[in-house]
């Protein structure tokens, strides 16, 4: 079975001393609100950079995020953590109205707003990398966590960061190169 599939089915009693279930609760839906417009802003920018070498690098990784938050869902499932709603809607609705952020540009996008994006995606990235590990450290005492699925998780957030950030510093140097001297 991939590790990345969900595979906590029928796991659901907790073993050892088991996380607070109300701040872990909160812990993962904050999370969930993050991935959730992490999510959106990954697809936006591959859409918009589609069919140039960006795009092509970021199309993958945006389908990873997406796939990412289903695993979090699934995890949430596992752990018998309800998803607030609210919480997904407010993060939806802050990610939308980022948008409408000044760039520097009236009627055509501007380059720095694809360096900002890349910028939002690093630190959604970082963000998600700390989650994992923070569940990880959490499924030594609890076996509905699935170690070897969060460790792949782990590892594929790693190269999201990579990618991510390759391109943000060429995007950069890109956007701010008149700027220079």
């Amino acid at each position: 079975m991939n590790t990345l599939e969900h595979s906590g089915a029928g796991r659901r009693r907790p073993t050892g001393r088991g996380a607070d279930v109300r701040l872990l609760g909160i812990y993962l839906n904050d999370h969930l609100a993050g991935a959730t417009a992490g999510t959106d802003r990954a697809a936006r920018l591959a859409r918009t950079a589609r069919g140039s070498a960006l795009g092509r690098a970021i199309e993958p990784v945006a389908a990873e995020i997406a796939e990412d938050r289903t695993a979090l869902l699934d995890i949430m499932r596992d752990l018998g953590v309800p998803v607030r709603r609210y919480k997904v809607s407010a993060a939806w609705a802050a990610e939308k109205l980022g948008r409408l952020k000044p760039n520097g540009h009236l009627v055509r996008p501007s380059p720095l707003g694809t360096v900002l994006d890349l910028e939002a995606l690093r630190l959604g990235i970082e963000g998600k990398t700390a989650c994992w590990q923070t569940l990880g450290r959490i499924g030594a005492a609890d076996e509905r966590l699935d170690l070897a699925r969060l460790a792949a998780l782990l590892e594929r957030a790693r190269r999201q960061q990579e990618t991510i950030e390759e391109w943000r510093v060429r995007q950069a140097e890109r956007a701010l190169a008149a700027t220079a001297g």
